[in-house]
């Protein structure tokens, strides 16, 4: 289990004011919730916060070295739970940070990462990918930043499920067993049969054309005659 430290500090007051100006100080409002030492509101330095959430995987531990302004520092193991980001600016808002115990499993969803080229996109069908991640139970050291999927031997109607998926000891997932993950469908033959029609169609105005021209063209030279 890889484990960043993240220096943080107590902060006192929760108003708007207050957490505006430390916003302005490039520090970003943040609370950690924790079963052994309740709620804590605390600040951090927004560019380290930026910096681990980019450079770290989804599910990345984060110990909070913590300074109430004491003589000692408290060390709290956490997750970050949301980053709340401004949508015009794109910088930071508010963090929450939860407590881990790394004796009590948690529950996360956890991403799945296909692999393979399955036989059936080969033979003219296509991958659907119907879900994204599933959700899995187990302590903090077992947690995996994804779940790999092979799709190699799909075929065209074939589906995998979850059931199907290679799972590490020590994981459960909690998701119906039935549901599936990913499958291959038929649709190049469909896209196929229109474009042949769209042909046929384009073929079939341009012959009923080329009628007309040549429908008008005695006309045209009786016209002339008349001259």
């Amino acid at each position: 289990m890889e484990v960043t430290d993240l220096a943080a500090q107590v902060r006192k007051e929760h108003k708007k004011g207050p957490a505006r100006r430390l916003r302005q100080k490039g520090l970003v409002p943040a609370v950690f919730y924790g079963r052994s030492a309740g709620n804590i509101l605390l600040t951090v330095k927004s560019d380290e916060l930026i910096k681990l959430h980019k450079n770290k995987k989804d599910h990345a531990f984060i110990k909070l070295i913590i300074d109430d302004g004491g003589d000692k520092k408290m060390e709290k193991l956490s997750l970050i739970k949301e980053l709340q980001v401004r949508p015009l600016t794109g910088k930071l808002y508010h963090a929450d940070f939860y407590e881990v115990d790394e004796k009590r499993k948690i529950t996360m969803d956890v991403s799945l990462r296909f692999v393979g080229k399955a036989v059936g996109v080969e033979n003219g069908g296509e991958l659907q990918h119907i879900k994204r991640e599933v959700k899995v139970s187990c302590l903090p050291l077992n947690l995996p930043d994804h779940i790999d999927v092979d799709v190699t031997n799909l075929g065209i109607g074939d589906s995998l499920k979850i059931r199907d998926l290679k799972i590490d000891e020590g994981i459960t997932v909690l998701d119906r067993p039935d549901t599936a993950v990913a499958a291959v469908a038929v649709v190049r033959v469909a896209k196929v049969e229109e474009a042949a029609k769209e042909e046929a169609a384009v073929e079939e105005g341009a012959a009923a054309a080329e009628g007309e021209t040549a429908a008008a063209a005695p006309a045209d030279k009786d016209k002339e005659k008349g001259k």
